[in-house]
């Protein structure tokens, strides 16, 4: 298994997963360009994508995907409300498009989406199982049990770590919209995903640390504190690394 995370944070956002023999993107909120440039330069090909799956509908997640579908003619996945929700829905190939309510089969690989707490039309993390497990979860407000147990048993976590709260609270952002990314439906803390990590029974082999706020975040920061909570609760068996907004970073399970 592949996992590369070509970009993260509030500007864009896409994760590739190579998986026996499928190759999937999870979200498109780069430019097609960037995505090409990334999948050629971690040795992969765009015309050679299996599927998108979407998350949700907001910009840093769909901005690529009209020319992916009309220039590749790449099939897209994801909820019915979703594809409702974005702003060039009529636009895209019907030929492309592929509504989904829990989970689609690509010959030995299941792509399981699941809710999340977040202000979109009807959000989802993905579960990407075959010979291995990854699983992608991002803009979420929070983490409660039901959700928690949709992390379990990933050998591969991209989860998200948007936010310091004490950053954000002391930060220039206006208070509605510090309101909008502390509550349910907004983005997950460095502490609260450590704490969610920390609390699996089946804990990832490697965490990818993502969506990472460029005002109210900071790689060593997202690290530290994930890191100090760990040694906390007696965790040690995985690798942990922090994606970029404008680096790709890839691993191999």
């Amino acid at each position: 298994m592949q996992v590369a995370v070509l970009a993260s944070g509030s500007k864009g956002n896409a994760t590739f997963i190579e998986l026996d023999g499928k190759r999937l993107l999870i979200d498109a909120g780069i430019s097609a360009r960037r995505i090409r440039q990334e999948l050629n330069r971690i040795g992969q090909a765009v015309e050679e994508l299996d599927g998108i799956f979407i998350t949700h509908e907001h910009g840093d997640h769909i901005s690529g995907l009209m020319t992916l579908t009309k220039k590749y003619g790449v099939q897209v996945y994801s909820r019915p409300e979703t594809f409702r929700a974005m702003s060039f829905y009529s636009e895209l190939p019907i030929e492309c498009i592929n509504p989904i309510i829990d989970r689609v089969r690509l010959d030995r690989v299941t792509v399981r989406a699941f809710a999340i707490p977040h202000d979109a039309a009807d959000p989802v993390g993905y579960v990407v199982q075959g010979s291995s497990r990854c699983i992608v979860a991002t803009d979420m407000g929070f983490v409660d049990s039901g959700l928690q147990s949709m992390l379990e048993g990933a050998q591969v976590l991209v989860l998200e770590t948007n936010h310091d709260v004490e950053l954000l609270k002391n930060g220039s952002y206006p208070y509605s919209l510090k309101k909008r990314i502390l509550g349910t439906r907004g983005h997950l803390s460095n502490r609260d995903a450590a704490l969610a990590v920390a609390g699996l029974k089946q804990r990832p082999k490697k965490l990818l640390l993502a969506h990472l706020s460029e005002s109210n975040n900071r790689p060593e920061l997202a690290m530290s504190t994930v890191q100090g909570i760990f040694q906390q609760q007696g965790v040690d068996d995985m690798e942990i690394y922090v994606t970029d907004q404008n680096r790709c970073v890839s691993i191999e399970f």
